[in-house]
């Protein structure tokens, strides 16, 4: 225990008297010596394992970091889709069409992980960045990927029964997303670079 006095600053103005004895505070502190508690195993979270495997499958604990490494399954992307701007409420009586918009939801968020998978692992192949929401980074998430095509406009028309197409807000790191996804850059009018990438589509 230690004992530290302090000084009061006086609130009157002018100088004191000299029989005025000065006000002080004086603080008690505690100083404990050895390592903090830690918390108790009682305090913290239990995860919940649902799986249709039995005992064979392996041990609780096998199970959990199986679960929790699965980057690229949908898993990941209900996190997201709790966003109340992600998804619009939907009201549904029918099972079957609630069954119908889960099974929608699960395609759409499987769709996310392959598109956020192949970008990852192609800007790591051939060490690219994209810009991301802080800075450049080989590792963008699809949220992303459809940002930055957000500015991105395509605009086909007929004039003089000739196909005019113009496209605004192509940048290089467009045609990065669409090599490593497997879309075919011709689409928005720019030749194509053969290299070691992915068959190409066309989109609709």
């Amino acid at each position: 225990m230690a004992a530290v006095t302090q000084r009061q600053k006086r609130t009157q103005r002018g100088r004191p008297p000299k029989t005025a004895r000065p006000q002080e505070t004086v603080r008690y502190g505690l100083r404990l010596e050895g390592e903090a508690p830690g918390p108790s195993a009682d305090t913290q979270g239990w995860p919940v394992l649902a799986t249709t495997g039995g005992a064979e499958s392996g041990p609780d604990a096998e199970l959990l970091q199986a679960s929790q490494e699965q980057y690229t399954s949908v898993e990941p992307g209900f996190r997201w889709i709790k966003n109340p701007a992600a998804i619009s409420p939907v009201w549904l009586e029918q099972p079957a069409r609630i069954a119908a918009l889960a099974m929608l939801t699960v395609v759409g968020l499987l769709v996310y992980a392959l598109i956020q998978r192949q970008v990852r692992l192609y800007l790591c192949e051939h060490d690219q960045q994209i810009p991301g929401n802080k800075g450049p980074t080989a590792r963008p998430t699809s949220a992303v990927v459809f940002t930055l095509f957000a500015p991105v406009m395509r605009v086909q028309f007929t004039l003089d029964e000739q196909i005019s197409v113009q496209v605004h807000g192509l940048q290089p790191h467009h045609l990065l997303i669409c090599e490593a996804v497997g879309i075919d850059p011709t689409w928005y009018g720019v030749p194509v670079i053969r290299q070691k990438s992915l068959p190409r589509t066309t989109p609709p």
